[in-house]
């Protein structure tokens, strides 16, 4: 199979696909197709001090409040001489954030169980990406009610700053109470929910919180031994460990950046847009100001340059040795770090992971380390009752209405009309009849071959438009008249947005209790499911 053209839907999902099929060799080391062969590995990094890390992971989740006795048996498997990690992670999102941060978890969850075996125990880590600076994409979430509320949380948050720095307010407490109790939902699982984030809003700072909601939800309990090691970068014991990579980066700061571009130039040659680029100077490396902003370091050559301010390579070793949580990885170098410090088997990502995983088998390399298998996140539609009957009334399943909301309802309803005119088959006649027609044009003057194309090529885009106008009028007729349009994007789409994508996760613990945490686990990591929840 080779590349999707450029007018692909999407030139991530396009990279994630060509990746599934192992059509990029040369820029993946393993693909899906290598699962099995990950369960033998003998002497898997045998250089790693599992002991150090699991002290640092105890020393961590002490300071955390989530220190257990399940948490304790799961750090002693991962003191094994052989064990690994599944690891997966995602912006520290307000409430959880959306949804596909806990199918995330639970996705490393799933494939964790399915490779770990009593002599080489695998464990799920999630990797809260408390360095990250960027506020807008934590900041907000959407929870949808019984009554068909769509409600919006968003919390005021300082720009520039790294959220594992931010202090959890009282007044966010006081903004999440005050949505849970407009919330339309039993009194009994509003409190069920509440009692869960009022313990998970002890804690000190806002990826704090969602370190604790994270743990509380898929971290190790009686129910759940084989739970998700909540992991945070920021915490001192665990960027000590991370600092002889970065150093090792300090030293050539330039040469990750390099790899990432003749990576991406091997991507535009298969027709792909690179997810990364490296301008001229920038390193992957941020440093974290005596003020608190986290800025980009650049190389000049000479000295290294930081919102103003120049730092000598001498300077920054000092500074990691005594500061390790202020040096931190940009997007490029991240995963490479994060796997110096863990004994990572697989890495469970999302599409546009994978596509920024098309550029880093060389930044791997360059720290001694061999790029872990990227393993899809399972992808998980949630379908209350109503919806799944209005969506089998129609004939539809959701993937389909996600695509291409009024066209899918609109043939639906052409359909039922009898309108022959709205259907794909009556433009695929159409087309072999102007092909005929063409064929036959030239066969009289081969000089109207091209002409005759052209000509085709144009009419079927016109009709096809058409056709698009004719079944979107008529989906938004149907709206005007039943809403139903407007309540299924509501649930598939809320403001626009693939349901995972937007929909706190919390929304159906709210209205259904603990069964879809029952279900995720039921699943397989990888699988794009609708879970239905009556």
């Amino acid at each position: 199979m080779k590349p999707p053209a450029k007018t692909a839907p999407t030139v991530r999902k396009s990279v994630a696909r060509a990746y599934a099929d192992g059509d990029l060799p040369d820029l993946f080391r393993l693909n899906p197709n290598h699962l099995d062969s990950l369960r033998e590995r003998a002497g898997f990094r045998s250089d790693l001090d599992r002991t150090a890390l699991a002290a640092a992971l105890r020393d961590y989740h002490r300071a955390l409040g989530t220190l257990s006795p399940a948490l304790e048996a799961q750090l002693a498997r991962l003191e094994h001489p052989a064990s690994a990690v599944v690891v997966t992670g995602q912006q520290a999102g307000v409430l959880s954030g959306p949804a596909y941060s806990v199918h995330k978890g639970a996705s490393a969850v799933l494939l964790a169980r399915e490779l770990g075996r009593p002599e080489a125990p695998v464990l799920p880590v999630y990797w809260v990406a408390s360095q990250d600076h960027d506020a807008a994409e934590v900041a907000g979430t959407s929870l949808l009610d019984f009554s068909e509320t769509l409600h919006r949380l968003h919390l005021d948050l300082p720009e520039g700053l790294p959220v594992g720095r931010l202090p959890w307010k009282p007044e966010y407490t006081a903004a999440v109470r005050d949505l849970l109790g407009r919330f339309d939902t039993s009194p009994e699982r509003r409190e069920a929910v509440l009692e869960r984030l009022d313990w998970a809003m002890q804690g000190h700072r806002y990826a704090d919180v969602f370190a604790r909601l994270l743990h509380r939800l898929l971290g190790p309990q009686k129910t759940l031994e084989d739970g998700l090691i909540v992991l945070d970068p920021l915490h001192p014991a665990l960027a000590a460990l991370m600092a002889p990579a970065l150093k090792r980066e300090l030293a050539r700061p330039l040469e990750s950046p390099r790899l990432i571009e003749a990576a991406a130039a091997a991507l535009e040659a298969r027709g792909f847009t690179p997810q990364l680029r490296r301008p001229a100077g920038a390193t992957n490396l941020f440093l974290e100001t005596e003020g608190g902003e986290r800025a980009l370091l650049r190389h000049t050559g000479r000295v290294f340059e930081a919102a103003g301010q120049t730092y000598t390579q001498a300077g920054l070793e000092t500074l990691l040795q005594e500061h390790p949580d202020r040096l931190t990885p940009a997007a490029g170098l991240r995963p490479a770090i994060q796997d110096t410090l863990l004994p990572t088997l697989a890495f469970v990502v999302g599409p546009g992971e994978i596509a920024y995983g098309a550029q880093l088998r060389q930044v791997y390399a360059l720290h001694g380390l061999e790029q872990p298998l990227l393993w899809p996140r399972l992808s998980v539609t949630w379908l209350e009752s109503n919806v799944a009957r209005l969506l089998a009334r129609f004939g539809l399943t959701s993937e389909q209405f996600q695509a291409a909301p009024e066209e899918a309802l609109g043939r639906v309803l052409a359909e039922g009309r009898g309108a022959a005119s709205a259907s794909a088959e009556r433009l695929s006649e159409l087309q072999a009849q102007f092909s005929r027609l063409g064929a036959d044009l030239a066969a009289l003057d081969p000089t109207l071959e091209g002409a005759a194309a052209r000509a085709t090529e144009r009419s079927l885009g016109q009709l096809a438009r058409l056709q698009t106008l004719s079944l979107r009028a008529l989906a938004r007729a149907e709206n005007d008249r039943t809403r139903q349009l407007s309540r299924l994007k509501l649930h598939l789409l809320p403001n626009g947005v693939p349901q995972e994508r937007e929909m706190n996760f919390l929304t159906y613990l709210l209205k259904h209790g603990d069964e879809p945490l029952r279900q995720l686990l039921l699943q397989r990591a990888g699988d794009h499911v609708s879970l239905r929840l009556e």
